[in-house]
């Protein structure tokens, strides 16, 4: 039941990831399918996934008990960094088997799993795993969510490297428009990675998040996957 998981990754932290997979939950969601969105591992926060709360403001639907549970975000440590550290200072370890029951469980009621990442690809889950190795033993395809930022190219381009190296399916990149720094770099950066990705990744679709969605309401509305 693999093959109904889609990662989404990014190139860094802070480059959108969260709101880009709410958006794409809406949209899916508008399309007709029955999807949901997972948080694999959370940091910096308590008590629920601030990840997961705005996944479901951008749906448009409340928390249920899923999200409640812990169910949908099965790792939930206090300090803001990275998992592998946030564990240990916790004294815990981050198993993923138990992803793996908790995203099962999710599959018995949704077709379609928005499974969202921390960070980017080489954030390690632990010292023995990164978030690679977790997307390839598992087969999940990937979206990756990238920015108009400056050396937002470089990251992009090793990003989809490590994945075509490690054989990981890349169905999509998701341009962020947000927030707005260098016009003249974001437009030269979309272009350059317009052209780059249509080349050298022809399967794989370019999606632009929207820069203004104030109602809460654009979607994705040509999506190939």
């Amino acid at each position: 039941m693999e093959n109904n998981v889609i990662f989404i990754t990014g190139i860094d932290t802070s480059v959108g990831k969260t709101y880009a997979t709410g958006v794409l939950a809406r949209s899916m969601k508008a399309l007709g399918r029955s999807v949901t969105t997972m948080k694999m591992v959370q940091t910096g926060c308590e008590k629920i996934s601030e990840d997961i709360e705005m996944h479901r403001r951008l749906m448009g639907i409340p928390l249920d008990s899923s999200d409640l549970s812990g169910t949908t975000c099965p790792y939930l440590f206090k300090y803001p960094c990275s998992p592998h550290m946030a564990a240990a200072m916790e004294k815990k370890e981050i198993c993923t088997t138990m992803i793996n029951m908790k995203i099962e469980q999710m599959q018995q009621q949704y077709s379609q799993i928005l499974l969202e990442g921390a960070g980017g690809l080489m954030v390690p889950l632990s010292f023995d795993m990164l978030t690679i190795d977790y997307i390839k033993e598992r087969h999940y395809p990937v979206v990756l969510v990238t920015s108009g930022k400056l050396g937002s190219i470089n990251h992009t381009l090793l990003s989809l490297f490590a994945c075509a190296q490690y054989g990981i399916k890349i169905l999509a990149v998701i341009y962020n428009q947000y927030p707005k720094i260098d016009a003249k770099i974001e437009e030269n950066t979309y272009q350059y990675l317009e052209r780059y990705i249509s080349h050298n990744y022809p399967g794989t679709q370019l999606l632009v998040l929207p820069e203004d969605d104030a109602e809460g309401k654009a979607v994705f509305t040509n999506l190939w996957f």
